[in-house]
């Protein structure tokens, strides 16, 4: 090979080289740039932080809720999701009432008392009607993320801290009826669980929400306003410890009373107090009649 073929040649493979590095690394900044869109795209984001939190089950929170009455409730503890379950802290909201526990499995809630009723520590009430779940927000983040599920709307807003963590900001706003399609595209719930949602969402209007999820995949913070016939709730939460805490249990059962229960004690305290009140209008009716038979002043004018 003489010097002219032999330079040739090598600037053709210097060019190649070139060539193909060039491609290979403007292939892999747009591969790196679609890989980062795909991971934050907030379908596929939210479905997969939903279905790992659903497997966690328990999670520890802290909730503050203002009401349309202008008035904030603060809850801490355990949420669990499917069955919807919590053993929380009811804050006081500024009314000098003192911390109460309560704990909910399903649609029966116990009340710590501040004070035993007949012997008992805790109320129990049966939240369901007329054998029927009884349909409400559990505020728990299976249910948030839940909410979110194949809702386009959402949007990424980027990397943020959030109370410290680092994690990836969501934001949306919705109608109420984009709320109640809620996962209609990914089916990632159980069918019972979708049209429980659906219930509990129906009476909603209007609906916003910042969602953080951390790099563990979990949501870690909500801002969420939700408006309704009755005003605009506005609610804050922080999640952590998913998986760690222990499930929910009930009290002990010698330390429960009904609500039924108290009630009928109460009817049969009123029905006491109607007879006696009758029995002291007879009393006093007879006294009357004696004194007036008597050639006396009446009791009675």
């Amino acid at each position: 090979m003489n010097s002219a073929v032999r330079i040739r040649a090598g600037v053709a493979m210097a060019g190649a080289a070139l060539l193909v590095g060039g491609l290979t690394a403007c292939g892999g900044a747009d591969g790196g740039k679609g890989a980062d869109a795909k991971a934050h795209d907030p379908v596929e984001a939210v479905k997969a932080s939903y279905l790992k939190t659903v497997a966690a089950k328990f999670a520890k929170a802290d909730v503050a809720t203002t009401g349309t009455d202008g008035r904030t409730v603060r809850e801490s503890g355990t949420k669990g999701w499917y069955p919807a379950a919590h053993d929380v802290m009811l804050k006081d909201r500024g009314e000098g009432k003192p911390d109460t526990r309560s704990i909910m499995m399903g649609d029966t809630i116990y009340s710590q008392l501040a004070k035993p009723l007949k012997g008992k520590a805790w109320m129990q009430m049966d939240l369901s009607q007329d054998g029927k779940p009884g349909v409400r927000l559990n505020q728990d983040p299976a249910e948030y993320l839940a909410i979110l599920l194949g809702q386009e709307k959402l949007t990424h807003v980027g990397a943020e801290q959030t109370d410290g963590i680092d994690a990836q900001h969501y934001k949306g706003s919705f109608t109420g009826a984009e709320l109640v399609k809620a996962d209609e595209s990914t089916r990632a719930m159980e069918e019972k669980n979708r049209q429980y949602l659906h219930e509990a969402l129906k009476h909603i209007t209007t609906y916003e929400i910042d969602l953080w999820i951390g790099k563990d995949g979990y949501p870690v913070r909500v801002d969420s306003s939700s408006t309704d016939d009755k005003g605009t709730t506005k609610t804050t939460v922080t999640f952590s410890e998913f998986g760690g805490p222990a499930p929910v249990q009930p009290p002990p059962a010698d330390q429960v009373i009904a609500f039924d229960d108290v009630m009928k004690g109460v009817d049969a305290d009123l029905e006491q107090v109607d007879k006696d009140l009758a029995q002291a209008d007879k009393d006093l009716e007879e006294a009357d009649k004696t004194l007036r038979d008597a050639g006396l002043p009446g009791l009675r004018q």
